[in-house]
């Protein structure tokens, strides 16, 4: 019986908080995510020990061990239409899969995987991408938010806004973004 090329790369898909991260694992994360945006991977662990919090979320996909597709949810805060209370929400912050292995369907199995965590996580989850992304992610079963009902209140925003697992339609969102 001849196994299909996923069965091949033992693929592996993690879901795991920064609290319970190895520093390994948080080595392997920085080293795939300078491999798109160069600062050098001293840089990446500089950024990564400021922003992230114990309780955001990383997706990893493995192959054979090796770490090639990686996601980050942020858990934040945001508001919408008339109410003055904050409400948490998933920043849906980062997706890279290593460049050899691109144009494989690698990035749709870990989008499956990351609308399946943020379903299971009860939030539901925004995202901001350029005009190239957008079809992407609307096949992914996203949706493009209007910009007018955008309105992040702690990052300049001037690209597209996108939306998955959200049951309420609100006409205004207020998100926070670092915070």
């Amino acid at each position: 019986m001849m196994l299909n090329k996923l069965e091949q790369n033992k693929i592996l898909l993690r879901s795991v908080v920064s609290k319970k991260l190895k520093k390994k694992e948080i080595e392997d994360i920085c080293h795939l995510k300078d491999m798109e945006w160069k600062f050098g991977l001293r840089s990446q662990i500089k950024w990564y020990t400021q922003n992230i919090k114990k309780s955001d979320i990383h997706n990893l996909l493995y192959i054979q061990k090796k770490l090639i597709g990686y996601t980050l949810l942020r858990k934040r805060s945001y508001k919408a239409g008339n109410q003055n209370f904050e409400k948490k929400y998933l920043l849906f912050d980062t997706l890279i899969i290593d460049k050899l292995y691109r144009k494989k369907k690698y990035s749709n199995l870990l989008m499956k995987f990351n609308n399946k965590v943020i379903k299971k996580k009860g939030f539901f989850s925004f995202l901001i991408c350029g005009k190239k992304l957008i079809l992407f992610y609307k096949k992914n079963n996203w949706k493009k938010l209007n910009k007018k009902s955008i309105n992040i209140v702690d990052h300049t925003f001037s690209s597209y806004g996108m939306i998955y697992n959200n049951k309420k339609k609100y006409k205004k969102y207020f998100f926070n973004i670092n915070r």
